[in-house]
């Protein structure tokens, strides 16, 4: 059993940033690909992204790409969305999410753990 707990969001204007946090509990959170994931009102939760056990690898939406960094330390059982260059579209309840797999997925429905989310409101 995994517990899964963000922290970190609030209201910044465009063009600033943000760092959000997800702490895990358990003694095998290293065991576990980890995700961040994004819901708008109205919208549909859609991936952010991922990054696989060790921290070597991740995967971003396009959306995102070069704007946000997925990062872990596993000593800390805790994953890092920094968020930079935000737009007001990025607006969303964010959630971080866990499975126990190698290769973390894209879909939604394949992890197994969330967390219970943290607002991110991008002012323009």
């Amino acid at each position: 059993q995994v517990q899964l707990v963000e922290s970190g969001g609030g209201l910044v204007q465009a063009g600033g940033s943000l760092r959000l946090s997800c702490a895990a509990s358990g003694r095998t959170f290293s065991q576990y690909a980890m995700g961040w994931f994004r819901q708008a009102p109205g919208k549909e939760r859609e991936f952010v992204t991922a990054i696989n056990w060790s921290g070597g690898r991740t995967y971003y939406a396009d959306s995102v790409k070069g704007r946000f960094t997925m990062s872990r330390d596993n000593a800390k059982n805790t994953v890092y969305l920094q968020m930079n260059s935000l737009k007001p579209e990025d607006t969303a309840v964010y959630s971080c999410a866990a499975v126990r797999t190698a290769t973390p997925p894209s879909v939604r429905d394949l992890y197994d753990y969330w967390g219970q989310g943290t607002q991110v409101t991008v002012s323009s």
